[in-house]
């Protein structure tokens, strides 16, 4: 918005009729403002006046009333990540600001966009240990991108326009606002609500410099086996086309991270595969023989790079982000190119010259078979009676023909689900990729849906994952949210036995989980469901739980001590990725 504008826009408020109004209703205004539609929240003593002014607003703010603080972050990141938009959370202070911290940390790894308003014990109790009283602001510091303590209600419609504007502008994040009870009581002369464009200091996107733009072209001009990879930067940036553009021009091989997934379409003829630990062979091996690695929106994770010390030392690296602090910090760039990669990535696709690299692909391609020899028909067309969770994601491949939103816990589930699900849509796979999160999935389901309501979500789920936020079956009870729930049983915390058979001489220390009947508690929620323990029942029981109006609860009962290759062992490089 130029200076005009926005000086228009600061006149017209002006000339409105100016309101007394209380500070919890100015939240509310500054929500309808910015578009929000939906909130997640649990009441409490120190936000109640916001949810009391709550009360008259109820049909233009729809609350979700979650059972946990934590299923309530979640489920506004599964929102955030489905929609596209900023998801909202309310929490009370102490137990409930706190119960958010989980939620941040993910959020802020993840670079999900979420605001989260909390109350906060009166002002002049401020330090005294008050009851439910937590420095909320130094706890949550670290895991957000802005956060910030109002305590006069005339802040909190500027406040509020910061908090929106940091949280979805450049490297999207998290950002909580603390509000303290007599701020949110207090009456003050509220004079509009103007959306924040600008703030001094902060820079949301770096300049682009053409040089390096220039300079990146002819690297990718010069190279025989050019290798892009690419992360949830191109969905963020909103920047699938021009990304899709950019790989078709100059015939580059592309590969994703588990948060990139989605952005191009899984059966793109340049799609190569996932990177990372339980990633694909060729494109985990072939990262050691490119000799141009082209790096879109993504940050060089550890379980992308294995050990960085044999990690792409024969590769020029070219780096595209837009954030400066992700390049330089885990792998040497020979060219950045700093800014978002929507305004970056057709600057450089205009400089490239169209090429295609047949025997390079090829190369991908045989590695794809003697993985698929290897690992992928024995998963997804299992020889021996016992169901693997892969023939279950093939079969959801099958049904939703890769049009659905899927969901996916922490685990070897969801290892499982990133190598095998299929999509044709952007924003369909939703998973915690940097904090790995356990339990995040049914909450994130819920959220999801809200975000996409004509879309059919799918929560991809392990047995210990589920039992973490299974409390949220009321808040799918309550809001009468159509969620799809499948839980892959495997009776063992999966991952951390795999681990400890491989690496810890089967030493199987506390991973052997017992359950509940998980489709009898489910119809104490009044959500439908069956168990599944042979493949003769299996597909007739896929089709159900995705063809049934309203929600369902589908369990598996797969193999007990199958593993998920190929796998990285920690302390290895990507190239020495084992097929068994």
């Amino acid at each position: 918005m130029s200076t005009l504008e926005l000086a228009a826009e600061k006149a017209k408020a002006s000339a409105k009729k100016i309101e007394n109004i209380s500070g919890s209703e100015a939240v509310l205004k500054a929500l309808i403002a910015e578009k929000v539609d939906t909130i997640f929240g649990y009441p409490g003593g120190a936000i109640m006046p916001i949810y009391d002014a709550l009360y008259d607003y109820q049909e233009k703010l729809k609350h979700i009333l979650v059972r946990h603080e934590q299923g309530g972050i979640h489920a506004a990141q599964g929102y955030a990540r489905s929609s596209g938009r900023v998801g909202v959370v309310f929490a009370t202070s102490g137990p409930g600001a706190t119960n958010l911290v989980t939620g941040l940390a993910d959020a802020q790894i993840d670079s999900t966009p979420v605001v989260c308003i909390t109350g906060q014990v009166f002002a002049h109790l401020l330090g005294t240990d008050a009851f439910q009283e937590t420095d909320v602001i130094n706890i949550t510091t670290p895991v957000t991108k802005w956060n910030y303590q109002v305590t006069d209600a005339s802040e909190i419609p500027s406040v509020l326009a910061r908090a929106f504007y940091i949280a979805k502008s450049g490297r999207p994040g998290p950002v909580l606002i603390d509000i303290t009870k007599n701020a949110q009581l207090q009456k003050f002369d509220y004079n509009g609500y103007i959306t924040c464009t600008h703030i001094r200091s902060y820079r949301p996107k770096p300049i682009v410099r053409k040089k390096y733009v220039e300079e990146a072209a002819q690297l990718i001009n010069e190279a025989k086996k050019p290798f892009v990879i690419f992360g949830q930067g191109v969905i963020l940036g909103k920047a699938e086309n021009e990304f899709k553009k950019f790989i078709e021009k100059g015939g580059l091989p592309a590969a994703w991270t588990i948060m990139g997934m989605s952005a191009i379409p899984t059966d793109h003829p340049l799609a190569v595969g996932m990177l990372g630990m339980h990633g694909n062979y060729g494109p985990n091996v072939l990262t050691n023989e490119c000799d141009v690695l082209i790096a879109v929106g993504m940050r060089f994770d550890d379980r992308v790079t294995g050990r960085l010390d044999k990690y792409a030392k024969q590769a020029k690296v070219i780096h595209l982000d837009i954030d400066p602090a992700e390049i330089d910090k885990n792998v040497k760039t020979t060219v950045p190119v700093w800014g978002d990669c929507k305004e970056t990535l057709p600057m450089l696709t205009e400089l490239i010259e169209k090429k295609t690299h047949n025997e390079w692909l090829k190369k991908f391609r045989e590695f794809q078979k003697q993985e698929e020899e290897a690992c992928i028909t024995p998963e997804l067309n299992p020889a021996s009676d016992i169901l693997t969770m892969g023939e279950v994601i093939k079969l959801i491949n099958e049904i939703s023909k890769g049009e659905a939103i899927i969901v996916t816990d922490v685990g070897q589930h969801q290892m499982v689900a990133c190598r095998y699900a299929q999509y044709n849509e952007t924003k369909s796979n939703i998973t915690s990729g940097g904090l790995g999160t356990m339990g995040f999935a049914l909450p994130a389901a819920i959220g999801a849906k809200f975000g996409a309501p004509n879309r059919t979500v799918i929560a991809v789920i392990g047995d210990g994952g589920f039992q973490m936020t299974l409390q949220e079956l009321g808040t799918i009870m309550q809001s009468e949210v159509d969620v799809k729930i499948l839980i892959l049983n495997n009776h063992f915390l999966g991952m951390v036995r795999q681990w400890q058979q491989l690496f810890h001489d089967k030493r199987y220390s506390f991973v052997d989980i017992e359950s509940p009947d998980f489709v009898t508690l489910a119809k104490a929620y009044h959500i439908d469901g069956q168990t599944v323990s042979e493949r003769k029942d299996l597909k007739a029981a896929v089709k159900k739980m995705i063809e049934h109006k309203g929600s369902y609860l589908l369990e598996v009962k797969v193999g007990k001590e199958n593993n998920v290759f190929p796998m990285v062992p920690q302390g290895c490089s990507v190239a020495e990725i084992r097929l068994k």
